[in-house]
């Protein structure tokens, strides 16, 4: 028998050989269909994988089809590229979202959040080192690349199979686009052209983010108290010292989601009658965070300077302006400021800008212990530092205080429990806590535990500032308390609700008297309808409240909350404290 009719076997079977030969085509010109129908239909939202959610019929499918089959030959190798640097841009911007809906609830912005590639870099060099965080980088340039020249491939067997039958396949996508118009006025609502929409949306994204750079720069310096003495300030509070704490992670969540609300409520029910019973009072109602789940320092910049901060372009611009913040303007009103951040472990540099007589950072604040995974000590040290640091017995100037609390901070575990404040001296004491408790890697595991840690960490930090606030509170303390942001949407689920809880407390009942303005509710516990504040509200509403003369502050609080009703939302897109370190 001939070498040429001899295979492996040694048996010749041309028929077999045949199949074999034509399934190879058959089963590539198959999956570079289903590639293609994926790349258009798969949601940008994990949340969304359904089974339904691949059910469409994409519009796109077919218009992309008619360019391909229409191209000249002499045009065709050139705009199936342009058509490749679509598609491509579009599965990317599809993972681009995937992971800053994981994180932020919102989707990716080209150009508010191209920071996050640096971020990135840094993240990795610290897990990994320099060279792994290089060659991390370089595998996920390659992965892009591979993604446009897969398209570039795909589209091109398309196109060969469209010329198969050039006027059958005019004939087939036309009817198709007749099928899609009938199926977009059905009640299936099975048509679909999200791809076209994700496109647009990343467009229309990237030129308000452009807009929105200029025009934050046009208004970043405009501000109604940037010569206002410091005499004119404050009067309401004066003497008294005022910590204005932001409680990581601390979302409306704890008392919407009912597994929450059913321990958390009774938390801040019986912290009233604490507080009560100390003759301490306490007023509550909701914030709007510019973000959601992480980049804390956009709340931080958002409270303190009054200027909605929802990027980190817009971060940027405020800490290179002359806006004044709470920090800086309490200190021209003769207070002693200073930073309290137990999550900074770097320079920052973005301090300055603040206006702090001091910054405490995590190696300035003398914890000795072990640190709880990422939190480098739990919130009951940080406030028992500050205490010995700040409001010592004997002569003193005021403090203003703003504070982070990490302890709410993911992973949630190991968790720290109360001490009594007369131990905690160096924390040493919280050692055995911090090597207690089960790994990230076993509470991770499981969404109901990691939701359960969450929570439990929530309670903790509670319990700690109202244990504070009775063992330290005296007339001249008054605690300004709420979160910074939502968690992320594996312990919220899928809301777009972006509110955190608030708390002010103080002895002084004059100090109640100056926010009767404010209408929020008495106690720990807001109430479902009480107040809802855009967090760039919180300074002015401090200057106004405890600024104005007692007899014109109820008509002042009037105008504003009118003036605050009709204030136009801006329109850029959210990206998701005031140190990128936590």
């Amino acid at each position: 028998m001939p070498a040429s009719r001899v295979n492996i076997s040694g048996v010749f079977h041309p028929r077999r050989d045949a199949l074999r030969r034509s399934l190879l085509p058959i089963t590539l010109d198959t999956l570079c269909l289903v590639f293609f129908y994926l790349a258009l239909v798969t949601p940008n939202r994990i949340s969304w994988m359904m089974p339904l959610s691949f059910v469409y019929f994409p519009l796109e499918g077919l218009l992309f089809g008619l360019v391909l089959l229409a191209l000249p030959e002499r045009a065709a190798f050139g705009f199936r590229g342009l058509m490749a640097l679509l598609l491509g841009a579009g599965i990317i911007f599809k993972l681009a979202d995937m992971a800053a809906y994981l994180a932020f609830a919102r989707p990716f912005n080209p150009v508010l959040d191209a920071y996050l590639l640096g971020d990135a870099m840094n993240l990795l060099t610290g897990a990994i080192g320099r060279l792994g965080a290089l060659v991390t980088a370089a595998l996920i340039i390659v992965l892009a690349l591979l993604i446009f020249v897969l398209a570039f491939i795909v589209l091109g067997r398309l196109r060969a199979l469209l010329l198969i039958a050039p006027g059958k396949s005019a004939t087939w996508l036309s009817m198709g686009l007749l099928v899609w118009l009938a199926l977009s006025l059905s009640p299936l609502h099975r048509s679909s052209k999200s791809f076209y929409e994700l496109m647009a949306l990343h467009v229309n994204d990237t030129f308000s983010g452009l807009a929105d750079i200029r025009y934050f720069r046009s208004v970043v310096s405009v501000d109604a108290y940037a010569d206002t003495p410091g005499d004119a300030l404050f009067q309401a509070i004066r003497g008294k010292d005022v910590l204005l704490v932001f409680i990581e992670s601390y979302g409306r969540t704890v008392l919407d989601n009912p597994d929450f609300a059913s321990h958390v409520r009774p938390v801040l029910e019986q912290a009233n009658i604490d507080l009560a019973a100390h003759a301490i009072f306490a007023r509550s109602a909701y914030l709007t965070s510019p973000t959601v789940g992480g980049i804390s320092w956009l709340a931080h910049g958002t409270a303190l300077s009054g200027l909605w901060i929802n990027s980190q372009v817009r971060y940027d611009a405020l800490v290179r302006s002359r806006r004044q913040t709470l920090n800086s303007l309490f200190r021209r009103a003769g207070w002693r400021t200073v930073a309290v951040m137990p999550a900074i472990t770097q320079a920052w540099p973005e301090g300055d800008y603040f206006g702090y007589d001091q910054i405490y950072t995590a190696t300035d604040l003398g914890y000795q212990g072990e640190p709880f995974n990422w939190v480098t000590m739990p919130d009951q040290y940080t406030l028992s530092a500050f205490q010995a640091l700040e409001r010592r017995p004997g002569p003193r100037r005021p403090v203003m205080a703003e504070m982070a609390l990490i302890s709410t901070h993911a992973p949630w575990t190991p968790l720290p429990t109360m001490v009594d404040w007369a131990q905690v001296g160096d924390g040493s004491i919280f050692t055995a806590q911090a090597n207690a408790g089960e790994s990230p890697e076993v509470v991770w595991k499981e969404e109901t535990r990691i939701r359960e840690q969450y929570r439990l960490s929530v309670e903790y930090a509670l319990a700690d500032l109202v244990s504070y606030a009775i063992t330290y509170g005296d007339d001249n303390l008054v605690i300004l308390m709420f979160g910074d942001h939502q968690p992320a949407p594996l312990v919220t689920g899928d809301t777009d609700n972006r509110d955190v809880i608030v708390h002010l407390i103080a002895r002084d009942p004059k100090v109640m008297d100056a926010v009767q303005g404010w209408h929020w509710s008495d106690g720990m516990l807001p109430a479902a309808d009480a107040p809802v504040w855009r967090m760039d509200e919180v300074r002015d509403r401090i200057i106004s409240a405890f600024s104005a003369p007692a007899e014109s502050r109820s008509e002042e609080d009037g105008q504003e909350k009118i003036q605050t009703s009709v204030q136009p939302q801006d329109q850029t897109v959210d990206t998701g404290s005031a140190s990128r370190s936590q």
